[in-house]
């Protein structure tokens, strides 16, 4: 399967909206007004909040007013607006998340949140190019994580706001009609581009590679990287139909010949390593429009905050969680989404 195209972008302009990081006794202040919200918390804070009108997902780390930030205490609290008719919220597992795009409404656009480490996380992320009616109706969202401390301890978690459901399985999607004059753009930041080195091509699609050819001569993909002493920060980057998609390495396990991605590569794509990137913060705010004001979602990625020191660094009017991935259309990383409602 060729790695699939992200669609253009409909128009230049950006619309107001954006999110708030408050102390969770602010939160569930918000959350009982009845309005449409996504949230954002560690799990322990998400537990202390109100039944309402919102879907959520664990993750300690967020893009704050103030910049980077990491905190197991506050809550990011994005208000859904401008819809049309009440936003319909729904679970999907395994059996159900291929129809995500399919359910959504002819005219707005759907908010997605996956847990990290599960079977939907990995079904989602090499299946979603063939799901029904994916790239036709604009679907952007992210993946659930943990505090770093809590890897191999705790598990992501998604909430169904209503009844307080918390699952680790199943992602929660909020679908979100628009009235007629207006529409949903999902768009990425992306400062990485492809280098200059060598073109490489996997044989399959997927999160674990053995082989890999390298300018046409096969390979092990693992011992071509410890023996070249890559800078794996940098992630392997393809051109898909226009639009620069990252996947970042996880791990190289050389005993085993394996390489672990967060990402699935897919099968026939070019990729190349990234070209290195010395000032993100700066290349970040020079790749935003001019204009560019506080989106209606926005998230970015954990890899970023790590590898390029975010925290307490401002990205501009972006501001939300930091992420396990991040969703526009299918999982990208290493790489900023954001969704404007235009017209």
């Amino acid at each position: 399967m060729n790695g699939p195209a992200i669609p253009p972008a409909i128009a230049p302009t950006m619309a107001r909206g954006g999110g708030l990081l408050l102390s969770v006794a602010e939160a569930a202040e918000r959350l009982r007004s009845g309005r449409f919200h996504t949230v954002a918390a560690d799990e322990d804070a998400l537990r202390q909040l109100p039944a309402g009108n919102w879907i959520g997902g664990s993750i300690p780390y967020f893009m704050g007013p103030d910049g980077g930030e990491v905190t197991r205490d506050k809550v990011f609290l994005t208000e859904i607006r401008g819809y049309r008719g009440a936003p319909e919220i729904r679970r999907y597992d395994l059996r159900g998340i291929n129809r995500v795009c399919a359910d959504a409404p002819e005219n707005g656009w759907s908010l997605i949140i996956v847990p990290a480490f599960s079977a939907l996380h990995s079904a989602f992320a090499h299946d979603a190019p063939d799901y029904v009616d994916m790239y036709s109706r604009p679907l952007a969202g992210w993946v659930a994580g943990v505090h770093l401390d809590d890897l191999g301890k705790r598990a992501p978690v998604v909430v169904d706001g209503r009844s307080l459901h918390f699952d680790r399985e199943a992602a929660m999607v909020m679908h979100i009609a628009l009235p007629p004059d207006r529409y949903a753009r999902v768009d990425t930041v992306n400062v990485f581009a492809p280098g200059a080195g060598e073109s490489i091509r996997f044989p399959n699609s997927g999160f674990l590679v053995a082989d890999c050819s390298i300018d046409g001569q096969p390979t092990r993909f693992a011992d071509w990287l410890t023996q070249r002493k890559f800078d794996t920060r940098l992630p392997l980057v393809a051109n898909y139909c226009g639009a620069s998609i990252n996947v970042s390495i996880k791990r190289i396990d050389a005993a085993k010949g394996l390489v672990e991605l967060y990402a699935p590569v897919f099968e026939g794509t070019e990729y190349r390593f990234a070209a290195p990137v010395r000032d993100y913060v700066g290349a970040f705010r020079a790749a935003l429009p001019g204009d560019a004001t506080a989106p209606a979602f926005s998230c970015n990625c954990i890899l970023n905050y790590l590898y390029s020191s975010l925290e307490g660094q401002r990205t501009g009017p972006m501001t939300g969680p930091i992420t396990f991935g991040e969703i526009a259309y299918q999982l990208v990383n290493q790489t900023l989404v954001h969704v404007t409602i235009e017209g």
